[in-house]
């Protein structure tokens, strides 16, 4: 795991930073990359200022976090420890011996009620427009927002945030009388567990006290590696809940871990080898080679389903000591084969192409068990579906469930000629995260310092200069020595060719005359994979509102793109400037850029699913 640090303006890399380490000991690395002493250090990370007690998970610190770093200044000081206050010459009465005091008149004249003309009378304006203010009507806009009821208003009480009432004794718990100061209700009252003053202590919370991390029994520390590290980002692209292939995800695409499949949306639980609801049906699942009854043939396998393992303890995996059920995860893949479900003797599909699509992730843990599987990382091998599924007898003894998978994919598979063709077409390589290859590189020169001390970072070494206890040989092995601060992973990066835009996509960006400039910014940037595009064109057209990919997107007159639903929300609030420049868009005519829409569809298939 590593993290960055900000200081000076100047962004380092810290490797090899375990969660478990103490804000202490990260305060002598920074030392090292920054030369700031500790005791000067003030280090603030996700809006917290971090203490010596604690360590980097309590403050929820995670891999490639940001953490400030600001230096307190040493000021001179100009004043003495001890000084004498002198009385008579500080202290001194200005005041005039006959004073004398103006008393304030009014500045208006008393005005008696009788004399003000009301006029006529008018009818009263309505308040609510719900009820039309009827005092026999349950209303929650005027009314208890909980109960509805307009009863004993001196018992209401007003939140200060939304402005809608509740009667005190309609709250949980209820409250015995009406507050003095500013009272917030339940849906706009702030956690105050989670604000935390600076230097303050952090408050207890239970639901991480009982998390397993939290609950440490072994002296190991196990806070370094990518297993434990938590998302930095989630997939909005698609919801949780989406069959079939993720926009912008191709067969073939390999990332190092599966943490980023799950921010890619391609497989989301981190650990789990299934992704699915017992309701719905199965979304993804991983080949792992976990199961000693796995059998895989590439566009056929046996897999195995969920479950009959002992993994208590925060256990990872297990030897199988009990019988698996048809239940949870291993339902929702008997949900997605087409056929009724039975959970006793199991299924077969009467036209398996018609069963849900699942997709399927292969891991380079496979590599004992299997041809197919990747060299390196976790790689997305397309659309598979459910064959049949059956209980039996596994090798453990144990009844086990196994399901037939059949692959339903057009694009070819990694594994054959044409599948890799198109993988070096579009350039994929296996993935890695943010500045994990700096932190390698970073890691192996620490190394390099660590076995030959007397190496200098930044100087040249020259043979005349022996005066740190190197000769000339010495010297000439050092130079002849190869350099370890590049990884493979990032020479091969390093030949990777530009990525060439398909012809179909260059058409149709053509048509797109109003956003010319942001084309133009996409096809000169330059791209080595495809990935590399689709990353491209999504940051530059992101809807500002929204933080997604535009959809049905509104093109105004000053060149911004925002998604039409949004632009409707803030017209509906009485919101009608551009949320990028602040341009009127009262009179403006709005209609959707069918141009550009085509163009994202077609570099995002299926994006639009699940947006409105």
């Amino acid at each position: 795991m590593h993290i960055k640090i900000r200081h000076g303006g100047q962004i380092y890399l810290l490797p090899d930073i375990s969660k478990m380490s103490t804000i202490r000991s990260l305060r002598k690395k920074i030392q090292d990359k920054t030369g700031v002493e500790p005791k000067r250090q003030r280090l603030i990370a996700k809006g917290k200022q971090l203490d010596d007690d604690y360590t980097l998970i309590d403050y929820g610190v995670d891999v490639n976090c940001l953490v400030d770093v600001l230096e307190r200044l040493e000021l001179p000081r100009n004043e003495k420890e001890i000084f004498r206050l002198g009385i008579n010459e500080d202290v001194k009465e200005n005041a005039p011996q006959n004073g004398q005091f103006d008393s304030p008149e009014p500045e208006e004249k008393a005005i008696d009620i009788q004399d003000i003309y009301h006029g006529d009378p008018k009818d009263l304006v309505v308040e609510c427009k719900q009820c039309n203010d009827n005092p026999k009507k349950k209303c929650g806009e005027c009314g208890c927002k909980i109960c509805r009821g307009k009863e004993r208003p001196e018992l209401n009480l007003m939140c200060d945030e939304c402005e809608y009432c509740y009667h005190i004794f309609c709250l949980d718990p209820p409250l015995e009388t009406i507050p003095d100061g500013d009272w917030y209700c339940p849906e706009c009252k702030n956690d105050e567990s989670e604000i935390v003053a600076p230097g303050a202590k952090l408050k207890a919370s239970l639901k991480k006290s009982r998390m397993p991390s939290y609950q440490n029994k072994s002296n190991r520390d196990w806070g370094k590696g990518m297993a434990t590290a938590g998302r930095t980002k989630s997939c909005t692209k698609v919801p949780s809940n989406h069959f079939g292939p993720i926009p912008g995800v191709e067969v073939g695409m390999c990332w190092k871990y599966r943490l980023q499949m799950s921010e890619q949306g391609v497989h989301r639980p981190p650990v789990a080898g299934i992704a699915g609801r017992p309701t719905e049906g199965a979304f993804s699942i991983v080949l792992a080679g976990g199961y000693e009854d796995d059998v895989d043939n590439g566009d056929e396998f046996y897999y195995t389903g969920a479950g009959g393992r002992d993994l208590s303890g925060n256990k990872r995996t297990a030897e199988q000591s009990f019988d698996q059920v048809l239940d949870k995860t291993n339902l929702a893949i008997a949900v997605s084969c087409d056929c009724k479900v039975d959970k006793e003797k199991g299924g077969e599909a009467k036209n398996w192409r018609k069963g849900k699509p699942i997709r399927v992730v292969r891991s380079e843990k496979l590599k004992k068990h299997s041809a197919y599987a990747p060299q390196e990382g976790c790689r997305y091998d397309g659309i598979y579906k459910v064959v049949k599924y059956w209980p039996e007898k596994g090798r453990s003894g144990y009844i086990v469930w196994r399901y037939l998978f059949r692959r339903d994919d057009n694009t070819p598979a990694p594994w054959t000629k044409e599948g890799r063709a198109l993988i070096e077409r579009n350039g994929f390589t296996c993935i890695y995260p943010e500045g994990h290859l700096e932190a390698m590189a970073e890691k192996a020169k620490s190394k390099d310092l660590k076995a030959n001390p007397n190496i200098r970072q930044g100087t040249k070494r020259t043979r005349g200069n022996s005066s740190d206890g190197l000769d000339e040989d010495d010297f000439a092995d050092m130079t002849k020595a190869k350099p370890t601060l590049i990884t493979p992973a990032i020479k091969r990066f390093k030949k990777t060719t530009k990525y060439n835009i398909d012809a179909d996509i260059l058409s149709l960006m053509a048509l797109d005359k109003r956003n010319s400039k942001l084309w133009d910014d996409v096809k000169q940037t330059e791209l080595r994979t495809k990935f590399d595009f689709t990353n491209k064109v999504e940051e530059n057209f992101q809807c500002l509102c929204c933080q997604d990919v535009i959809f049905k997107p509104i093109t105004t007159s000053c060149g911004h793109n925002i998604c039409h639903s949004c632009l409707k929300r803030a017209f509906k609030s009485e919101w009608t400037q551009c949320p990028s420049c602040r341009n009127d868009l009262k009179d403006e005519e709005i209609r959707v850029n069918h141009e550009l829409e085509s163009v994202l569809l077609k570099i995002f298939p299926g994006y639009d699913n699940g947006r409105s």
